[in-house]
C-alpha cells in the first residue's frame, strides 16, 4: 500500500494542456468511476482547478505500473494521447505526497500565495470523492488532516493578512479610507474583468448599492444584473458620481474621461464628501491632477501594483513560517500511516491466541466433567485474562515501534515467530 500524488500544474504544463485535462465538478463522478477501472488503485480522488489537475491515490500494486495506468486512463477519458503529457506530470509518494497535499490545501503551492479559494476547491473535490465512495481510510485521514493544517497555517501565520491582487489591494485601500464599507455605493465605469474582480471583493465587504456605466449599455445591464445592481447610461456617469462613494474606472477610452476641472465641480456639488477613485485602465481614464482636489483619493494601476508586489513579498515571508507547521503535521500523518502496517499483524496474533485459548478451553472443560455455569464462566474469564496479559506487552511494543522507520521489521519478526504467515495462507 503506497500513498501517491500524480498531477500537473501551472509550473509544469501549459494552460492549453491544463484546460484540455480540466474536469468540471459535474464530470468528476464519471472520471472517478473511470479511474476505478485501474485494478491497482485502492483509493482515488481528483482535484481539478484552473491551475492544477491532480490525482490523490493509494496504490496496492507496483507504483510505477499504477501511475502509468492512471495516466493512460486520464488520456482515454479526455481523448488525449498520453505522449502529450510527457514532462508535464509530477509524482510524489509517502512523505512527499502528504507534504504536497498539505501545502496545496494551505495555498502554499498556489500561484497567488495565501489565496482562500483552493481550500474550498479541495474540500469540494473530497466531498465528491467520498460521495462516490472512492476514498478509504488513508485518503480520508489525509484530507481531514490537510484541512486541519490549512486552518493552522491561516491562523498561526499572516499569509492571508495582506492583499496581493490589484482588485483586493484596491478594496483594502477603500476600507482604510472609509472604515466600514457596508452600505457604500460603488460606480463602475466599464465592464472589464478587473472591474468585475474588484466588485466581487467590494461585495464581500458589504457593499450593496452598485451602479454600472458602459459605452455599450447592454454590457452594463449584464454586469449590473450579475451583482444585483443598476445600469446607468455612460453619458450620465459624472452626474451619478454625486452619489457614489467609490468609483472604479476600467474603460478602453483612448483619452481621459475625467479631468481635474470635472472633479472640482463634482466634489463641490457633493458638499466635499470624500470619494475614492480607482483607475485601473490602460491608458489611464482619470487625470492624475484629480488627486490634488480635497477629499478625492485617486489610485491608478501603478500605485496598486507596487502595493501588491510589496504584499506578495510579505506573504513569502509568512509562507516560510508555515513550513515547520506542515513538516510537523507530515510527521504525525506518517506515524499514523506506519501504524496501519501493524494492524493486520495485531489482528492475526489475537485471532491465533483466541483460537488456541478456545481449543484448549474445550479440552479442559471435557475433562472436568459437570460444572456449573458460574464455574464455566470463571474458567473462561481466567483464560481470557491470561491471554490478554500475555499479549499486552508485545502488542504495545509493536504499536510503539510502528511509528518508526523500522516498525515493519518488528511486525515481520512477530509474524514469523508465531507462524502467522502460514496460518493466514
Amino acid at each position: 500500500m503506497e500513498l501517491f500524488v500524480l498531477g500537473l500544474n501551472h509550473d509544469t504544463a501549459s494552460i492549453d494542456l491544463r484546460e484540455r485535462l480540466f474536469f468540471p465538478e459535474r464530470e468528476l463522478p464519471k472520471a472517478l468511476d473511470a479511474l476505478g477501472e485501474v485494478p491497482e488503485l485502492a483509493e482515488r480522488m481528483i482535484l481539478t482547478t484552473c491551475n492544477r489537475v491532480e490525482v490523490y491515490g493509494v496504490a496496492e500494486g507496483p507504483l510505477s505500473q499504477t501511475v502509468e495506468s492512471v495516466v493512460a486512463c486520464l488520456g482515454r477519458h479526455r481523448s488525449l494521447d498520453p505522449a502529450q503529457f510527457d514532462g508535464a506530470f509530477y509524482t510524489h509518494t509517502a512523505a512527499a505526497a502528504a507534504r504536497h497535499v498539505f501545502r496545496v490545501a494551505s495555498s502554499l503551492e498556489s500561484m497567488v500565495l495565501g489565496e482562500p479559494q483552493i481550500l474550498g476547491q479541495v474540500k469540494s473535490a473530497y466531498s465528491i470523492a467520498r460521495a462516490e465512495q472512492s476514498t478509504g481510510i488513508v485518503l480520508n485521514n489525509l484530507l481531514e488532516q490537510a484541512f486541519h493544517v490549512a486552518k493552522r497555517v491561516r491562523t498561526e501565520t499572516g499569509i492571508a493578512s495582506v492583499p496581493v491582487s490589484i482588485a483586493s489591494v484596491a478594496v483594502d485601500l477603500a476600507r482604510k479610507i472609509f472604515g466600514d464599507l457596508a452600505g457604500r455605493t460603488v460606480l463602475i465605469l466599464g465592464a472589464g474583468e478587473m472591474a468585475e474582480l474588484a466588485l466581487r471583493h467590494l461585495m464581500d465587504d458589504g457593499v450593496q448599492s452598485i451602479l454600472v456605466a458602459n459605452r455599450t449599455y447592454e454590457r452594463a445591464v449584464a454586469l449590473a444584473e450579475q451583482f444585483r445592481g443598476r445600469a446607468v447610461t455612460y453619458d450620465s456617469f459624472q452626474r451619478e458620481m454625486l452619489h457614489a462613494d467609490i468609483v472604479i474606472s476600467a474603460t478602453s477610452a483612448p483619452h481621459m474621461i475625467l479631468e481635474k476641472e470635472d472633479m472640482q465641480r463634482i466634489i463641490q456639488e457633493r458638499r466635499h464628501r470624500p470619494i475614492f477613485l480607482i483607475d485601473i485602465a490602460d491608458p489611464r481614464d482619470i487625470d492624475a491632477a484629480c488627486n490634488e482636489v480635497d477629499n478625492v483619493y485617486l489610485y491608478n494601476i501603478d500605485d496598486l501594483q507596487s502595493v501588491a508586489a510589496a504584499n506578495q513579498k510579505e506573504r513569502q515571508r509568512e509562507a516560510e513560517r508555515a513550513v515547520p507547521i506542515v513538516e510537523r503535521e507530515v510527521e504525525l500523518f506518517l506515524a499514523w500511516l506506519r501504524g496501519l502496517d501493524v494492524v493486520p499483524t495485531i489482528v492475526s496474533l489475537r485471532n491465533r491466541m483466541e483460537e488456541i485459548r478456545e481449543a484448549e478451553l474445550r479440552k479442559a472443560m471435557s475433562r472436568l466433567g459437570d460444572l456449573t455455569p458460574e464455574q464455566r464462566e470463571t474458567i473462561a474469564s481466567l483464560t481470557t485474562a491470561m491471554v490478554n496479559k500475555i499479549l499486552h506487552q508485545p502488542m504495545s511494543e509493536l504499536r510503539r515501534r510502528a511509528v518508526h522507520q523500522d516498525g515493519h521489521l518488528y511486525s515481520t519478526v512477530l509474524r514469523r515467530l508465531f507462524g502467522l504467515e502460514e496460518k493466514d495462507g
